[in-house]
């Protein structure tokens, strides 16, 4: 029987998500992002942990850079991206000196921070942590799992891009998955065709299908396919809200849906 945990600062958090992938530069960053964009678009509170201490991509997609992460009697205080308070954030880019320093840790110094952020931040009330991992499935992996075991997430989203090498990584992902006890909540599709910003027809740059494949040989959900998008790109590049700017976009009907599927995974798994 596994123990339990003292509820601490994850306290007021329902619920815990962490989004995994196999391979670097499929987008988990970006699914991340527009996943809490699209929980808080539908009145739900979120919180994001970045602990790819090596790459974080986070306090960029929302235009946070720079911005300090201050103490407060329950440990540190996350970053908020407005004033209602309805996204906040902790990244190991807010604790750097210079925004291009790099990381150069041993294993043991960026587990400790992965379990100091899990242990320390005073998240407050929220419906949803999710958790950007760093890509492959390796010791920062194991400590982010660990630490988080004793206050039983709900499970792992997994990205992939649709081509053959990136779907081999993430089915590592799924064994990794599968080892740890780590329920898997679906499979994502990035990177999967392009829109056109003209007439909006998709074109299959890459491959497309593979992630639908793949879930159907593990035996897992698959949650949906996300296309290339120019909107979404400059969206992140400005740190401004896709979700709710652009509508009519194919990205959004495909990530609103996605938020969607997490919303109904949810109430599944605690029926």
């Amino acid at each position: 029987m596994e123990a339990s945990a003292e509820p601490g600062n994850l306290a007021g958090v329902q619920h815990i998500v962490l989004v995994l992938s196999g391979k670097g530069g499929v987008g988990k960053s970006t699914i991340s992002t527009e996943l809490a964009l699209a929980l808080r678009h539908i009145g739900k509170k979120v919180g994001i942990l970045d602990v790819d201490l090596c790459g974080p991509s986070i306090p960029r997609m929302f235009q946070a850079q720079g911005r300090a992460v201050h103490q407060c009697d329950r440990g540190w205080v996350p970053v908020f991206v407005d004033q209602e308070q309805s996204i906040s954030l902790m990244s190991v880019g807010f604790l750097l000196e210079k925004p291009d320093e790099a990381v150069v840790w041993r294993g043991p110094k960026k587990n400790a921070l992965i379990k100091q952020f899990v242990s320390d931040v005073a998240w407050g009330q929220l419906d949803y942590l999710v958790v950007d991992a760093p890509p492959g499935t390796s010791d920062e992996h194991m400590a982010a799992v660990e630490a988080l075991r004793p206050y039983q997430p709900l499970g792992a989203l997994v990205v992939t891009t649709p081509q053959a090498v990136s779907v081999g990584d993430v089915r590592r992902e799924l064994t990794f998955c599968r080892k740890t006890g780590l329920q898997v909540l679906g499979v994502v599709e990035n990177m999967s065709g392009f829109a056109c910003p003209h007439c909006a027809e998709c074109t299959n740059i890459f491959s497309r299908g593979g992630g639908e494949e793949l879930a159907q040989l593990a035996g897992v959900p698959f949650l949906g396919s996300v296309p290339l998008d120019p909107e979404l790109t400059r969206s992140l590049e400005e740190g401004r809200d896709f979700i709710q700017e652009f509508p009519k976009s194919p990205a959004f009907s495909a990530l609103t849906s996605i938020a969607q599927k997490i919303l109904e995974g949810t109430s599944t798994l605690l029926s």
